[in-house]
C-alpha cells in the first residue's frame, strides 16, 4: 500500500473561508482527498461527509458532479461550508446536527470522514471550542467506533467508507470493528506527518499512555477503505 510523507509543499493551497474555531484543511485532509481522487464520482453519485468542516472535500466531491450532503456538529463549520459552497458555486447541502441523525434511513454511494481522533485525557467529547475538531477522548476512538457500527446501515450495496485517522488509533481495530458489520475493509493508504502543537503539548501523558514513544516525532495517518458487499 501507498507509504508517503506530505510536505506543506505538496498540498494544495485553496482559499476557504474558515470561521473561528473551524478545523482548516491539514495533512489528514489532503490525505483524505488523494484518496477520493481514486473513487468513481459522478453525476447521481451520493455522498456524505462526517465532519466537513470548510467543506473542503465536500466541495471535492461536488465539484466532480456527485450530491453531497455535509454534516457537521459546529454551527461554524456549518456556516464556513455554506459559503465556501457559495463562492464556488457548488450544489452542497449542509447540515448541523449528529451524523447518525442526519442519515437516519438514508444510503450512500460514498461516506467520508475526517473524525475527531486525537487522544485525548478528557473522557468525554468537548462541546464546544477548537477542539471539539479533533478531541476524541482517552483512545482517540470515541468518534470512530461511532461510525464504524454505522457505516454499514448507512453504505448502498457496493457503497465505500473512506476515513482517516492516526495510527496511535489502533487501525486493526477498526478494520475489525467494521468487518464485524459485514463490511470488507483495509488500511488502504498510510502516511506520516510531523507531530503537531496538540500532540507536542500531550507528550508526557501520550507516552505515559503508551500511546507513543519517548522521541517520537511523526505521526502516523491511514485512510480506512471499507466496502459494503
Amino acid at each position: 500500500m501507498p507509504h508517503a510523507v506530505l510536505s506543506a509543499a505538496q498540498m494544495p493551497q485553496l482559499r476557504l473561508c474558515a470561521l473561528p474555531g473551524v478545523y482548516r484543511p491539514q495533512a489528514d485532509t489532503w490525505l483524505l482527498a488523494d484518496a477520493l481522487a481514486r473513487e468513481e464520482l459522478g453525476p447521481g453519485t451520493t455522498v456524505m461527509e462526517i465532519g466537513t468542516g470548510t467543506g473542503a472535500l465536500a466541495l471535492h466531491a461536488a465539484a466532480r458532479g456527485a450530491r453531497v450532503t455535509a454534516v457537521d456538529v459546529s454551527w461554524a463549520a456549518v456556516i464556513a461550508a455554506y459559503l465556501n459552497a457559495l463562492r464556488r458555486r457548488l450544489p452542497l447541502r449542509v447540515l448541523h446536527g449528529d451524523f447518525a441523525t442526519r442519515a437516519c434511513g438514508q444510503r450512500f454511494d460514498l461516506v467520508l470522514s475526517n473524525p475527531p481522533y486525537v487522544p485525548s485525557p478528557n473522557p468525554r467529547l468537548p462541546t464546544r471550542g477548537a477542539e471539539r475538531a479533533w478531541d476524541a477522548g482517552p483512545t482517540g476512538r470515541m468518534v470512530i467506533d461511532r461510525i464504524c457500527a454505522k457505516a454499514a446501515s448507512m453504505l448502498r450495496p457496493g457503497g465505500v467508507l473512506l476515513m482517516v485517522h492516526s495510527g496511535m488509533c489502533d487501525a486493526r481495530s477498526t478494520v475489525r470493528q467494521l468487518e464485524g458489520t459485514g463490511l470488507t475493509a483495509r488500511v488502504a493508504f498510510r502516511t506520516l506527518v510531523p507531530w503537531g502543537p496538540v500532540l507536542r503539548a500531550r507528550r508526557a501523558w501520550l507516552e505515559e499512555q503508551g500511546l507513543a514513544d519517548e522521541g517520537d516525532a511523526w505521526e502516523e495517518l491511514v485512510i480506512i477503505r471499507a466496502q459494503h458487499p
